[in-house]
């Protein structure tokens, strides 16, 4: 299933990777959470980050992930 962000119009097949997703709660393949907001951000996942998005900050570790991925230094 794809969203698409309200606000920039950018269609992804995951809710967290929108800068404007809706506020279902989802699971963290991270630390493993199961009710989670979709912008979750946990230790874990801090660790493995690569880049960042430079529309709405989300973190990930592969640059697939997000809408305008910036590496991390």
């Amino acid at each position: 299933m794809a969203y698409t962000c309200s606000t920039c119009g950018v269609v992804a097949e995951d809710p967290g990777h929108l800068c404007n997703p809706s506020l279902e709660k989802m699971s963290c393949s991270h630390c493993g959470d199961a009710d989670v907001p979709v912008h979750h951000v946990c230790r874990g996942m801090l660790a493995e980050a690569k880049y960042s998005c430079g529309s709405c900050g989300r973190v990930a570790d592969d640059e697939g992930s997000l809408c305008r991925p910036l590496k991390i230094d």
